[in-house]
């Protein structure tokens, strides 16, 4: 099994002294993508966002490899190895999709923007992976909401970090785009040895693209494992508070059908 990347243990995490994750523990390993699911409120975007350093805990421990103490890295260090899309971005006004997925360079870059000789390459790589490329030149703010939300997925992957954290990136987008985006993320894990962490509303996307799932309900993990180990119809149905039938084929493959009053499966 690889190494671990990315580490929180023990987390407490909350605001104005509420509580939202209590006790969690996630593992990131390179070449391996990380689901976390869970009902809405039930702490997932919050513990992703303590992973990267963007909501402090109370207590618990976050580590980069082995031993290193992510918490008190510098913050351009943390962002040559960490890299967040958060659910929503301002939308710079005239500035070209190019430049914004340039901005993923920060961590690289000396005053002035000097000494990232390898950024030009980096970011048109971005580019052409997330099938922005065409539009490198357009204003962001002339883009639709699926495709600047690939031009932020862009802008991550110009970081060049080896882990990636994903918070619901396939919001916004149609059918094309949540699929092409899926494949991009398998193909960093698959291709790359990235570290990736998702947050998914979607459980069957969730199935599809995960090498592991973290199930969280009211701030705790309810369990971890592989798609097939996680997605079991009593415990979904319970987490969610609706039933939810699971298929698995021949090939593993996992399916949920959630049983709403208008859309019971057929006996």
């Amino acid at each position: 099994m690889a190494e671990p990347a990315l580490t929180g243990a023990d987390l407490i995490l909350g605001y104005d002294g509420r509580t939202v994750v209590d006790g969690a523990r996630i593992d990131l390993r390179a070449g391996r993508v990380t689901a976390l699911i869970g009902p809405n409120g039930s702490g997932k975007s919050t513990l992703l966002r303590s992973l990267a350093r963007l909501h402090a805990p109370r207590s618990g421990s976050i580590t980069l490899g082995n031993d290193l103490d992510a918490l008190s890295l510098h913050p351009r260090e943390f962002a040559r190895r960490v890299t967040l899309l958060t659910q929503s971005r301002p939308t710079p006004g005239g500035v070209r999709v190019r430049d914004v997925v340039a901005y993923g360079r920060h961590p690289y870059r000396g005053r002035f923007g000097s000494g990232d000789p390898d950024g030009p390459a980096v970011v048109r790589r971005a580019l052409e992976l997330t099938g922005v490329a065409g539009m490198a030149e357009r204003p962001v703010d002339e883009l639709s909401g699926g495709e600047l939300q690939r031009v932020w997925l862009a802008t991550c992957l110009a970081q060049d970090t080896g882990v990636v954290l994903l918070d619901e990136p396939t919001t916004f987008l149609d059918l094309r785009y949540q699929i092409e985006t899926l494949d991009i993320i398998r193909d960093l894990a698959d291709q790359h040895a990235v570290a990736l962490g998702v947050v998914l509303h979607d459980l069957n996307q969730a199935a599809a693209v995960a090498d592991h799932v973290v199930l969280l309900h009211s701030g705790v993990v309810r369990a971890t494992g592989t798609p097939a180990e996680v997605f079991e119809s009593d415990l979904l149905s319970a987490v969610y508070g609706l039933r939810i039938e699971v298929d698995i084929d021949d090939r593993g493959r996992v399916r949920t059908h959630p049983q709403g009053r208008h859309t019971q499966r057929p006996a």
